[in-house]
């Protein structure tokens, strides 16, 4: 009778702290990124309020009364649509990747913190507003027995498969809302300063949206790309409305639109609305993606840390110091360099 040789399975080397450092630590200025961050938010603040201001002088310049209702309106619009989401983004945690062998530990339980504060989220969410339809029903049920059971691994799993599953598509759907959004009131406008107004309050509204359907914020690093490029849809919207971009596609229609100047003219004013709206719900698009691209990379980026080996530990360290105490204290000459 053959014996059968059993081979016996080979277990993947754990990752070490030093070899998460190698492979995913960047170096990277905490303060800077912070201090840019802020920047980056300011400057989106002035050239919104530039645009507001202007159309208010506007209107102001036709009707008094009317200046003053499109002021106050400007005022409501700047407080609800650009300073509420931008209080809400930076007040929400995130997940500390970036580290090293002295930050890690540390790190893992602020990270294990904000895995606990997303849960109690969801289920929270889930339990209070009907219909709510972000989450996977059935997932959250496990996410709360995990979360009651002290199952940290279940939480974590549970929490996978939810991003994995109906948050991935829940942000998508969130991101095609408001790109058509910004296309068609792009499209409508026909104003620089509407359009770049719109688009800067639409591109906010969307990263605060997904920072709340995730519970966590991305890095302030990732944020200040995400911001960068809120500020950067907003001033194309601006450059955009100011062109004529439909006036090169009439030409070349030759004969066709000749001797009809009207319709040449109509259909000028529809090519410009059309490519506008387009042209601002595809940055929308890039803009969301990239979000939810930095999300899912700092999800996953978290777990790979949680399940890292911390080759010293602040007992080993302390054994060591107070190894060495005993035997200073001893009074052991130490060897001398020969």
């Amino acid at each position: 009778m053959a014996k059968k040789n059993k081979k016996k399975e080979v277990q993947p080397e754990k990752l070490t702290i030093y070899d998460y450092e190698q492979k995913y630590t960047r170096r990277e200025n905490v303060r800077g990124a912070k201090l840019l961050l802020r920047l980056i938010a300011a400057a989106i603040g002035v050239f919104l309020f530039f645009c507001m201001f202007s159309i208010s002088i506007r209107v102001f310049e036709i009707n008094l009364y009317a200046g003053i209702g499109t002021a106050v309106a400007c005022a409501f619009l700047y407080i609800f649509l650009f300073i509420v989401p931008l209080v809400k983004i930076f007040k929400t945690d995130y997940f500390i990747t970036n580290v090293n062998a002295y930050t890690a530990r540390s790190a893992q339980a602020h990270n294990k913190k904000v895995r606990h504060d997303i849960a109690d989220k969801i289920i929270d969410l889930t339990a209070r507003v009907e219909g709510v339809g972000w989450y996977d029903s059935a997932e959250v049920g496990r996410l709360a027995i995990a979360v009651k059971a002290g199952d940290e691994k279940g939480l974590k799993a549970s929490l996978t498969s939810l991003y994995t599953g109906s948050v991935k598509k829940s942000a998508k759907e969130l991101i095609f809302k408001s790109s058509m959004k910004s296309g068609m009131y792009s499209a409508l406008s026909q104003t620089n300063k509407v359009d770049a107004m719109l688009v800067a309050m639409l591109n906010l509204q969307l990263v605060k949206d997904l920072v709340f359907l995730y519970g966590f914020r991305p890095s302030d690093a990732k944020l200040v790309r995400i911001f960068g490029r809120v500020l950067q849809n907003s001033l194309v919207a601006y450059g955009l409305g100011g062109m004529k971009i439909g006036n090169s596609v009439v030409q070349t229609m030759g004969n066709a639109v000749k001797g009809i100047p009207l319709l040449g003219s109509a259909i000028s004013t529809l090519v410009d609305s059309s490519v506008q709206g387009l042209t601002n719900g595809v940055l929308t698009t890039v803009m969301g993606y990239q979000t939810i691209k930095y999300l899912n990379t700092e999800y996953r980026l978290q777990e790979i840390l949680d399940g890292i080996e911390i080759a010293e530990t602040e007992e080993e360290i302390k054994q060591s110091c107070d190894e060495l105490e005993r035997e200073l204290k001893g009074g052991k000459k130490l060897p001398q360099a020969g």
